[in-house]
């Protein structure tokens, strides 16, 4: 794929944290910890690409989508085609909840379908694997607007310097690239120099 198409899983990032996509997607800085390694068990059983029957439902996992007009690519975990409709699916580890993050990847790789079959398509589903529950993920017109403007603003910030650590503790503490980011020590020098 065109090296100027931005891949899903980098949108993910930019929505959880700006820095943590500047680290990842421009400098390349990737490290592991316990989160990053249990998604990759989870992951083990949905990673084989193929299409299976189940119940009636075609699920074609590890589906390659991309967007010409956006820009945009990647793997969507599975397509799922029941009752004549295309319902994009991704795996995550956590628990269920309101995380945009996830909704704009979901989002961004239904853009990526609707712009390959023609079809339009109203929602998707998340599996967290943290309860066993799937999320039903509407497609509204503010949710497709919101996930374009961050695929357009994950763009343009890698023109930029880096951008400064969140006030989050809660993301800093699980996140892969705390070692790297340095939140607290960055935040901590800048109150020092004010």
């Amino acid at each position: 794929m065109n090296e100027d198409f931005l891949p899903l899983a980098y949108l993910n990032a930019w929505e959880y944290c700006h820095r943590r996509f500047y680290l990842e997607y421009e400098l390349g800085e990737m490290e592991d910890n316990e989160h990053i390694l249990i998604g990759r068990y989870l992951h083990r059983n949905i990673d084989e690409e193929g299409t299976v029957e189940a119940d009636g439902i075609l699920i074609h996992r590890q589906q390659w989508v991309w967007s010409d007009r956006l820009k945009v690519s990647g793997i969507i975990d599975a397509v799922e085609e029941r009752d004549g409709l295309l319902i994009p699916l991704e795996y995550k580890k956590g628990k269920m909840g309101k995380y945009l993050n996830d909704h704009f990847q979901l989002c961004a790789a239904a853009l990526c379908l609707e712009e390959r079959t023609g079809r339009v398509i109203d929602w998707g589903e998340i599996f967290y694997a943290g309860n066993k529950r799937r999320e039903k993920v509407e497609f509204s017109a503010r949710l497709r607007q919101m996930t374009e403007e961050a695929i357009l603003a994950a763009k343009k910030a890698v023109e930029g310097a880096i951008p400064p650590p969140i006030d989050n503790s809660k993301k800093c503490q699980a996140c892969s690239l705390s070692g790297i980011c340095l939140p607290f020590e960055v935040k901590q020098l800048r109150q020092e120099m004010i």
